[in-house]
This record gives structure tokens, sequence and C-alpha cells, in this order.
């Protein structure tokens, strides 16, 4: 090897050096100071074995801005490839320039042709100003990056890890993927800064509460997600990958079968008396494979309870209403969070399987005031255009609307099973009574109208049980509690083969 050879690689190494060092040694002193991993240690954390393919590498290396504050490359999570952009926050603090901006987009583009997965670490403070006037206004600029997103969602997977702002226009980052995990403490996203709050409306607020992760995984519903740290965070995203396949065109990939880990029986954990409250987390844990519940958005609307698990080995979507929470009843927000894990679900060929325990739509006029038909339209037009199998189980009441909005016979599931407590209605016996009684209740009083409720009562809820609907071929069957697991892995493996029929459309014209 010469001698220019030798100085041209010695050069060559010095400057890769410089790039995956980041930035200087201040802002790198600043940044683990604040708790925080570098960009490349949290890739390192994500990937099997290291970065394996890296564009845009010494991107910005001459003026000083090390890969232009954003790294983006291709690795392997659990032995598949997948696509990351990540911000690195030493660099101009992680803000998108134009080279940065160029590297997003390409890598956008590669993950979709190549049918691969795209994981956003976001740390970043937004657009960089002193850039706007090359990449803000043109048909070839920063709002590429929210096109792709769009262009690409339901194409391949798109995760988002929130390490730390994503303040302005960059927060659609996160907005436009399909699952938000966010640390808590550390991670925000907000339109207006609350300096620029306070200047445009005079409203004082800090950061934490105008846009902190906490705030928006249990009030916005913006966050999926909340972990305490940024492993947390990147070991949810290996978890959350293995439940989907690299694109909408395959299928997820299947695991060594477990036993359930709840030790008690369904049988054991759900109440016969439709107003006794239990936690559906139980009912679950004892169905699915022991270690494999995924729950998404378990701090939003918790009165539906929605995640990943694995039944026999294989991926499935679970719905559920939980009693331990507001009776189970849907409210506006509980249907925009089933709505939206039936679209990741669909999009992704992950089987649906509904646990219904029902009395229906939170009725009364401060709901009708926030919308709730119109949320609730958006959950059943999820329910009905669902194409993936799916399976409904009546496993204590289904009464009327909230039964169609759990994917209810007339929605077309797979199957619709029950439970041998299930009670089929269009209203429960309290509000059948009073609607179908209501002046003869009103003409009595005391102990008279109390006999006379509960005598009215007790005769409308004999007929309320699963028998009549099987007979009529309303259910397809009713399962003893002990054996819905195996009934359960036995119909999606049948269901799971069948064609998935195709509407010839455009779009449909979703509810909002």
């Amino acid at each position: 090897m010469t001698r220019e050879m030798v100085q041209k690689i010695s050069e060559l190494r010095d400057r890769v050096a410089r790039a995956e060092r980041g930035g200087s040694e201040k802002a790198r002193e600043k940044h683990l100071s604040q708790g925080k991993l570098m960009v490349r240690d949290r890739l390192a954390r994500l990937f099997d074995s290291g970065i394996v393919v890296e564009d845009g590498r010494l991107a910005g290396i001459e003026r000083n801005l090390p890969g232009d504050a954003v790294v983006t490359c291709i690795g392997q999570v659990n032995g598949r490839d997948v696509a990351v952009i990540a911000n690195d926050m030493t660099v101009k603090a992680g803000t998108w320039g134009y080279q940065s901006f160029e590297k997003i987009i390409q890598i956008q583009e590669l993950a979709a042709r190549t049918g691969i997965p795209l994981v956003y670490l976001v740390d970043s403070a937004g657009a960089r100003i002193d850039d706007q006037f090359d990449c803000y206004l043109g048909k070839h600029a920063w709002g590429n990056v929210f096109y792709n997103q769009v262009q690409f969602s339901g194409v391949v997977p798109q995760v988002c890890a929130m390490f730390g702002p994503s303040p302005a226009g960059s927060a659609y980052v996160p907005a436009l993927c399909d699952l938000i995990i966010m640390v808590d403490k550390a991670a925000s996203a907000y339109l207006g800064s609350p300096r620029l709050v306070e200047m445009a409306t005079g409203e004082k607020v800090d950061a934490e509460n105008m846009g902190g992760a906490r705030m928006h995984c249990t009030i916005s519903g913006l966050g999926d997600m909340l972990v305490e740290s940024e492993e947390q965070a990147i070991d949810a995203i290996r978890n959350y990958l293995s439940y989907l396949p690299g694109s909408w065109s395959e299928k997820p990939m299947d695991s060594e079968a477990a036993p359930p880990t709840e030790i008690r029986t369904p049988e054991e954990i759900i109440p016969i008396h439709q107003n006794t409250s239990y936690d559906v987390h139980d009912l679950i844990n004892s169905l699915i494979d022991g270690g494999s519940w995924f729950e998404i958005k378990e701090l939003y609307a918790p009165e539906l309870t929605t995640g990943f698990a694995r039944l026999g080995g294989k991926a499935v979507g679970i719905l559920a209403n939980n009693p331990a929470h507001k009776g189970g009843i849907l409210f506006s927000d509980s249907s925009d969070k089933g709505a939206r894990f039936i679209w990741l679900c669909n999009a992704f060929n992950v089987p649906l399987l509904f646990l219904q325990d029902i009395s229906g739509y939170m009725i009364g006029s401060g709901v009708e005031k926030s919308g709730i038909i119109r949320h609730g339209a958006k959950l059943l037009f999820a329910v009905c255009e669902a194409k993936v199998a799916r399976i409904a189980v009546m496993v204590r009441k289904g009464y009327g609307g909230g039964y169609l909005a759990m994917s209810g016979g007339p929605t077309k599931p797979d199957a619709v099973l029950a439970l041998p407590v299930a009670m089929p209605a269009l209203m429960g016996p309290e509000a059948a009574v009073n609607a179908m009684h209501y002046n003869e209740i009103a003409s009595l009083e005391g102990e008279e109208r109390k006999a006379y409720i509960i005598q009215k009562r007790d005769h409308y809820a004999k007929d309320i049980n699963p028998y009549g609907a099987v007979d009529r071929f309303f259910f397809d069957d009713i399962v003893e509690p002990n054996k819905l697991r195996d009934d359960l892995i036995a119909r999606f493996t049948i269901y799971s083969r069948r064609r998935y029929p195709r509407i010839e459309r455009r779009n449909g014209v979703f509810p909002v």
C-alpha cells in the first residue's frame, strides 16, 4: 500500500470517527447528564448485532454537523431487517436541515420498496429555521417526510420512540406513526412551546403539562405507551415488532407456544352476576400464551383494553371491555382507541379477538355533546371494514349498540361464541323494565314499587341466556370457559387461511 493510500484511508477514518462521535464534547456531556443514551448506543441496544448499512454517515462533516444531526441506517431486530431514523440531539439540538431531510426521505422510501419496518427514534428541536428557504415551501421540502409517512402507512410498520422533544411541525412524525412510545419526564410534543403560548395567548403552563409524555399517554391519547427509561422504550420496540410482519403483504411470524401464566381458570375469574366487577386482564392472561401480553394505550380510556398477544404461538390482537373501569361502557375516547387498534391489526394481517362484556355506549347530554355518535360510528366502521380473521366471544353481557361495536354477529365476524353465563339482549333488565313499564312504576310508591321492579326484572332476566340464541344459530357455539383457549387456537388456525376480499374503491369516507 502506498503512502498516499495510507494517508487517504487515515483521513477517511478520522472523518468517520468524528461523524460517529456526534456533537461537541460540551453537547455530549450535557446530553449524558440528562440521563440519555447517545444515539449510537440507542442503536446498539435496538439491533441484534449493530448497524448493517448506513447512508449519509459523513453528511455535514465539513460543516461540523456530523451526520447533519440524524443517523439513517438498517440493522436487524429479532433476525429481520429494520430501517431506522434516529435524531442526534448533540448536533445542533437534533434539528432538521436540508441534508437531514434528504437522508430521512431516502431511508423512508428504501424501507417501503424493500418491505421492512421503519423505526423513528425522536429527540429533536424540530426544523432548522436557518434552512427554511431551502426546504419549507417547495414540492421537495420538509413536508415530504409526512407525505411519505402517509403513503407508507399500512404498507410497512412505522413505530416511534420519543426520548426528548418533537415540537411544532415535527410533532407530526410521531402522530403519523402506528405506535408511539414515550419516555416519562423526558419526551414531549406540542405545536407551540410554553413560551410561544404565553406570548400568543397569555396562558402560563410548563412543558410537562403542555405536552409531556404522561399527559399524552393519559389525556390526549397521542402516546400509546409510557415507559420509565430509554432502555425500556427500545426493548418495547423490539417486542412490538415481533407481533408484526415486515410489510402488509406478509403474515406475522409464529413463535413457540406457551401455557398461560394466570393460575386461575376463566370460570374462576368471571363473576356470574352482570353488575359484579372484575379486571379483564385476568381473563386475558388465563387465555393467552404466558408472557405474551403487549398492551396498547394502557393508561388511556382503560374501559376498553387493547393489545397484542399470542395464542398457541400465533399473534393476535385483542379488544376487551374492562368492567373494572367505568363498567366497560364505551365512550368517545375508547371508541377512537378501538378503531385505531383495529385498523393497525387489519393493516398487517393480525387476527382480531373481541371479548365482549358490555352494556352499551355511554348516554347523557355530556357525551352527546362530545360527539359520541361520531366516535362510536368510527369504531363500528373499523369493525365492519376489517378483513382479517375475527372472532367475538360474549363473555357475560352484550347489549345493544355495544354488542355491534364489539364485533357482534351482524358485522360478519368469522365466529360469534358465547360462554354459559352470556346475556344477549337489546337492553339489560334495569333499562328494559324501566322502558317497558315506566307508567306502572311511576304509579307506585315505596316498597310496592321496589317489589314490582324486582319482579319484572327477574321475569325479564330469566329469558336472557345464550341458549335461545344458539338454538337460532345466532351464536356459532357455547363454549365452556376452561375450553375457550383451545377452541380459539383451533378456530384462528382455520380462519387465518382464508382469503381476504377487498372492496374496489379509493377509500371509505371515515367518520371523524
